[in-house]
């Protein structure tokens, strides 16, 4: 299957799954794996994204990050032909704004960017449980990202977001995710 029709299809289902309490359940599950995880323990530089409504929601990873002391970044897709990804200082007195795909990002011209992070929760429409590649929205933005700073990474993938082996062709800068938590227990 085509990457942009699969797309279509993990939009679709993603959207109808955000209007249910299954969704709920396993956001709260997913979120208390991450944040016990040694991964969070041993990281003190996070990068992650303000996520859509159909995503994993990370407004409650955020304000854990904040609780446990750890420093946020937020992700900024920049307007450039290079489809460069940034990730600026996040505080509770940051102020957000809608970036042109709908994601909030951070408003301040002056924040502070760190791309050198210890750790990136990386989004996605589908991940590959076999081999960890992910098909995202279909900017780039990530893999160029993944292949330059070369950080730690971990998604949470939720049941409506996993697959056995990738379904859509993987192509060679498609930058597979270290880890995956997903709500199964294992």
């Amino acid at each position: 299957m085509k990457k942009s029709e699969l797309r279509k299809i993990q939009i679709n289902k993603l959207k109808r799954f955000a209007k249910t309490e299954d969704k709920k359940l396993e956001d709260t599950i997913l979120l208390k794996k991450l944040m016990e995880s040694d991964l969070i323990k041993n990281s003190q530089t996070i990068g992650i994204t303000a996520s859509l409504p159909l995503e994993v929601d990370t407004s409650e990873v955020i304000a854990h990050l904040w609780d446990e002391g750890k420093e946020v970044y937020l992700a900024k897709a920049e307007n450039d032909q290079d489809h460069t990804l940034n990730f600026l200082h996040y505080t509770y007195m940051s102020k957000l704004k809608k970036s042109s795909f709908g994601v909030e990002e951070i408003a301040d011209p002056d924040a502070m960017v760190n791309n050198h992070l210890d750790l990136v929760i990386v989004p996605g429409l589908a991940f590959a449980l076999d081999s960890h590649v992910r098909l995202g929205f279909g900017g780039g933005y990530y893999d160029r990202f993944l292949a330059k700073y070369n950080p730690k990474t971990v998604s949470l993938v939720n049941s409506q977001m996993q697959f056995q082996h990738a379904e859509w062709p993987v192509e060679n800068t498609d930058i597979p995710v270290q880890t995956l938590i997903t709500t199964e227990t294992h």
